[in-house]
């Protein structure tokens, strides 16, 4: 007996199947403008082929060590589907990424995203890609390629998900940390834009504990939608700290601070025999933080350890050139906060005292 099809005679094709290789061939026309706009010195090729080329040579290198950083962007995506604002989740992606070469003191060089979804939406995927070169651009760096994968049946139908990938370089002998870190070196933290992404779980389940709506006011941000104030894109911190480590001697180390707050990532930089001491009456915590501690009611400790509470990035430097780090980086448009010192190592990694002062 001869089974039906749902193409009829002509039998089943991949489009009934739920995947649709005419618009992946339409997204590929639709980004090549954006991605043209990221090029840099070292990449210059079009995207079609079957790999990304760079140029290490014409991008004025001289004996580089590669470094190479991959991440995703979490369940802030869950927001960005349900409120359509596809944007700027692009932009997280290629910070998460790039935030974490420029640590070792490398130059952000290219980037390759892994766009997964289960009906490609060509508007959706194009916004998305938008935001990506949006970051590649902020980063100084290429995108040279991607792939996009169509999976009915893994992904309900408008979902997706995002991976990055991206390689840096720096000259030999540049690496960060350096092995000179110790007591008395000066810890400057640079402000965040708010959550970045890290710590969504939580804060979706604090928004559902509210009974607020993504569309309502957001209670600490007048004149935005609590969703876009929560969508406010990861800071891209790697041109004003290349200008500072380029312009001085004295940065040491650098770190990113992503899940795990302070507590978690400046240990992650420091040698065993030296601890970090914070004194956060100093940090200027954005209200984003306030409002999640108390709607949530999180504990100060907790806080620390699940978001950045307001420092997505720490400088290691010797104090002489503190200042002068400190200057280049509020001239590059960063705001810095004089945080801590580093001391002889105790009990614990990282010393607080004082308070965010979150809590009611």
């Amino acid at each position: 007996m001869s089974q039906s099809t749902p193409s009829g005679q002509n039998g089943l094709t991949y489009a009934a199947a739920g995947v649709d290789i005419d618009a992946g061939n339409e997204l590929v026309q639709r980004i090549k403008p954006l991605v043209k706009a990221t090029r840099r010195p070292g990449a210059d090729s079009d995207i079609g082929g079957f790999g990304g080329l760079f140029d290490l040579k014409g991008a004025g290198f001289k004996d580089p060590i590669l470094v190479a950083a991959n991440d995703g962007v979490g369940t802030k995506l869950k927001i960005a589907i349900d409120t359509r604002q596809h944007r700027t989740v692009g932009i997280d992606l290629v910070a998460m990424c790039v935030n974490d070469l420029v640590v070792q003191g490398a130059e952000p060089l290219f980037f390759l995203d892994y766009f997964a979804c289960g009906a490609l939406d060509v508007d959706t995927a194009t916004d998305v890609v938008a935001g990506i070169a949006d970051g590649c651009k902020l980063a100084g760096c290429a995108l040279i390629g991607g792939e996009t994968a169509e999976m009915p049946g893994m992904y309900a139908k408008e979902d997706y998900d995002l991976g990055g990938f991206s390689v840096g370089a720096v000259e030999r002998g540049e690496l960060l940390p350096r092995p000179d870190i110790g007591e008395g070196d000066v810890l400057l933290g640079l402000s965040s834009s708010g959550v970045h992404s890290n710590g969504y779980s939580l804060v979706r389940k604090i928004v559902e504990l509210s009974g607020l709506s993504f569309e309502a006011d957001a209670p600490f941000e007048p004149g935005k939608s609590l969703g876009e104030a929560l969508m406010t894109p990861t800071r891209i911190y790697v041109k004003p700290l290349l200008a500072a480590i380029k312009a001085t001697s004295g940065i040491k180390a650098l770190a990113h601070i992503t899940g795990g707050g302070l507590p978690e990532n400046l240990p992650r930089v420091l040698p065993d025999d030296c601890s970090a001491s914070i004194d956060l009456d100093t940090i200027k915590a954005p209200a984003v933080f306030k409002w999640l501690a108390q709607a949530g009611g999180v504990a100060e400790k907790e806080m620390l350890r699940t978001f950045n509470c307001g420092v997505g990035m720490v400088v290691v430097v010797a104090a002489d050139e503190a200042d002068k780090v400190a200057d280049i980086l509020t001239a590059e448009g960063e705001t810095v906060f004089r945080i801590g010192t580093m001391t002889k190592a105790g009990d614990a990694r990282v010393v607080f005292d004082g308070s965010l002062g979150l809590t009611a």
